[in-house]
């Protein structure tokens, strides 16, 4: 998964026109004020700076044998 990928879900959260409010789930939007963080529009611009990317799965240390069989 890209963070770069072009058919991204618009949402006010990647939006470059969004600010982080201090509330999680609210944006101050340049272009409508006050908005929610999953709503989008119309004027919505992808800043792929804004979105974290989720965390790597972490892989087991303690393998056996028995694991590499069929």
């Amino acid at each position: 998964m890209s963070l770069f990928r072009e058919n991204i879900d618009p949402r006010c959260l990647y939006c470059c026109h969004s600010v982080p409010l201090e509330k999680r789930d609210e944006l101050g939007c340049l272009r409508h004020g006050v908005v929610d963080a999953a709503s989008c529009c119309r004027s919505f611009r992808y800043d792929p700076f804004k979105r974290v990317p989720p965390k790597p799965v972490r892989l087991r240390k303690n393998y056996t044998d028995k694991d590499f069989q069929l």
